[in-house]
């Protein structure tokens, strides 16, 4: 039982100090990839291989464990519906962000024309035509396949469905009850987060988030999965009334956000350019393909 709970807590503290250490890194690059960084045309083929990584995230990992559990959750209660209740989570939580995000650019441009809302941003340069940097114009119509710059309201909500997602991961691995089940699926979680958190980090660069906000939100990602890894070991250490159904539910919302932004935000904003559209693909390819192959391996 000891060896079992060291194993565990050898697992949480690897699950928070490399994803840290990936996160971090990028913003402490020269420029943090801004300005004096990685410029234009780079930055984008960075940002289209953290799309494949985030595309692949979507379907291969986050949305296929929703609906499994949710599937799994209906048949060990025995419910029964005739209706594709996993799909209908999924897609309040698409609906959620949808919602709320126009809400709040609602609020925000009748208040002051600013048209990115949330963790402020500072006001880019307008920069030629030919540098290949992108345009930032404070009061422009918000449009969610052509506005250039990352949304700081979609990249804080990618920040919230990547940490619940993780917050599970961790349960998951608090959970197991035997040593060689929790090195396996730690060592898996380890590989894709790490990836995932220096993705999150160029998002989040992009986006010109203060570094007040970048250091607290990347921190607070990589805590997500050692949290859930010691709130399972309390509930292993003190069993009892089990909320998986809750678990499940938030878990189906939380892929829908991820869908969302993944979609509407990621994608989008990379691919939307002219210029060197089979670079760009092939970025992405890659940045897919390296999610996958970690997903197939683990």
């Amino acid at each position: 039982m000891r060896s079992l709970l060291a194993a565990k807590l050898g697992g949480l503290l690897g699950l928070l100090l490399l994803p840290l250490l990936c996160g971090l890194l990028p913003g402490l690059l020269p420029g943090r990839l801004r300005g004096a960084g990685i410029r234009g045309r780079w930055r984008s083929f960075v940002g289209c291989v953290a799309g494949g990584i985030f595309l692949a995230t979507c379907l291969l990992d986050i949305v296929p464990d929703s609906l499994s559990d949710m599937r799994e959750e209906l048949r060990s209660q025995q419910i029964t519906v005739d209706f594709p209740f996993p799909e209908f989570v999924l897609t309040l939580g698409f609906l959620l962000v949808l919602i709320i995000e126009h809400m709040v650019l609602d609020c925000s441009e009748r208040r002051s024309g600013e048209a990115t809302p949330l963790l402020s941003c500072g006001e880019a340069t307008p920069q030629p035509a030919d540098t290949g940097e992108w345009v930032v114009e404070t009061g422009a119509p918000h449009l969610p396949a052509d506005f250039p710059a990352h949304s700081s309201f979609r990249s804080f909500v990618l920040f919230l469905s990547l940490s619940v997602h993780s917050l599970f991961e961790g349960l998951a691995v608090g959970l197991q009850d035997t040593e060689s089940k929790v090195l396996q699926i730690c060592i898996a979680i380890v590989a894709h987060k790490s990836v995932i958190a220096v993705s999150l980090s160029l998002l989040l660069l992009q986006s010109q988030v203060p570094t007040c906000w970048f250091v607290a939100l990347i921190s607070t990602f990589a805590l997500m999965s050692p949290l859930g890894i010691a709130v399972g070991i309390v509930m292993m250490q003190n069993p009892g009334p089990s909320s998986t159904m809750a678990q499940c539910l938030l878990e189906g919302i939380a892929a829908g956000t991820f869908v969302y932004i993944t979609f509407l935000e990621i994608l989008p904003h990379e691919l939307n350019s002219p210029k060197c559209r089979l670079p760009k693909v092939l970025s992405m390819l890659l940045g897919f393909s390296v999610m996958a192959a970690l997903r197939f391996l683990g």
